[in-house]
């Protein structure tokens, strides 16, 4: 099938350190600045780009080939693209999949998403893993480096910088079965979609609140247990919800936390968390549940870790999963209350489902 084609409207792609690269623009003509990024994955792309958790990041897909397979409207996070800006080596013209709704440059123009194809991304991801992670800016509409490297100055980073509350739900709603017992409290930071269908597929009943609910509203809905979300951003920049976790901690009842709520929830034992030189981001990480003894291959989507000094010095908390990569800490629970998370994203969408019994656990613990 045919889709539209890229524009052949020159694009550069700048970094903070200096280093330009040029290639041609699709999406929208414009710009677009944030974080950069890479994810290993070699499908899902459009599950990555609707996460809410790459909000601020301009993303490198390290695969050869991007809208290989088009966009369907139902692969989605949430409602919208979130990522920032693209990078990607090659963009198809010819799309192969019968089920799908469009072509992705289309879906991009439409998101008002700015990407450059034709880097050599193989190169561009070593750098990255070299010097770390970075701001960038692409354009397709001004080419004077000059006047683009000013502009790349401006933007904030990452570090210290809260995005939580702007990607969260702006109002409560609820899912699943209104008669179930299994009633679940969730803290929307930028909730996927997934995520809420894994609770809601086990029976549960949950109601999503706004990332700055207080915490007598989350008890008002009177849960069986409660779930801290994924989102992007800075943990340590967000006092409000470790306020908020560290109440919910000490109601006593089942706590399940993912990615940024994994963060949140070692800042509320006074375990602090650090910016990664370039994250964890991808379908294929190994990790290792320590407690079975048996691995996994997850998906990833973090810049931010759970210090693994102060967790191994913590009384009451236990290590429960590691990554095989760079034994980075990837899963906690506490000792003196049914409350754990981890760092990966066991809905696994895009990637392998080896992690779902995590969900599986959050609701025998409520039951």
């Amino acid at each position: 099938m045919p889709n539209s084609t890229s524009n052949n409207k020159p694009a550069v792609l700048i970094l903070a350190d200096g280093h330009v690269f040029y290639g041609q623009a699709f999406g929208k003509i414009g710009k677009a600045t944030g974080e950069i990024c890479f994810n290993t994955g070699m499908t899902g792309y459009q599950e990555v780009f609707t996460d809410p958790s790459y909000t601020g990041q301009v993303l490198i897909m390290n695969n050869v080939h991007i809208g290989n397979y088009g966009v369907k409207e139902a692969d989605v996070e949430s409602s919208s693209v979130k990522i920032h800006g693209l990078i990607a080596r090659n963009l198809e013209e010819q799309f192969s999949r019968k089920l799908a709704n469009g072509d992705l440059n289309s879906y991009l123009e439409q998101n008002n998403i700015v990407a450059i194809e034709g880097i050599d991304t193989r190169a561009l991801v070593a750098h990255i893993r070299t010097k770390g992670a970075m701001n960038c800016i692409i354009s397709s509409d001004e080419m004077d480096i000059t006047k683009l490297k000013e502009l790349l100055k401006s933007v904030p980073n990452m570090d210290g910088l809260e995005l939580a509350s702007t990607v969260s739900t702006n109002q409560e709603y609820e899912l699943g079965d209104v008669n179930s017992p299994t009633k679940i409290s969730v803290l929307d930071f930028g909730i996927k979609q997934h995520i809420l269908e894994c609770m809601v597929s086990r029976g549960a009943h949950v109601r999503v609140h706004p990332a700055k609910t207080s915490f007598e509203r989350l008890k008002a809905f009177n849960p069986k247990g409660y779930f801290i979300s994924n989102g992007p951003g800075d943990p340590s920049a967000m006092p409000y919800a470790v306020s908020t976790v560290k109440e919910i901690l000490n109601e006593k009842k089942p706590v399940f936390g993912i990615c940024l709520g994994h963060q949140l929830l070692a800042l509320a034992n006074d375990i602090p968390t650090f910016k990664m030189h370039h994250g964890h981001r991808g379908l294929n990480h190994p990790v290792k549940n320590i407690i079975t003894g048996q691995c996994e291959i997850t998906t990833q989507n973090h810049g931010f870790g759970v210090d693994p000094e102060a967790v191994r010095k913590h009384n009451n908390v236990e290590v429960t999963h590691l990554n095989l990569n760079d034994n980075s800490i990837e899963g906690i629970r506490l000792k003196d209350r049914p409350a754990f998370s981890v760092q990966y994203h066991p809905e696994s969408t895009p990637g392998p489902h080896d992690s779902r019994y995590l969900f599986d656990r959050f609701v025998e613990m409520m039951q």
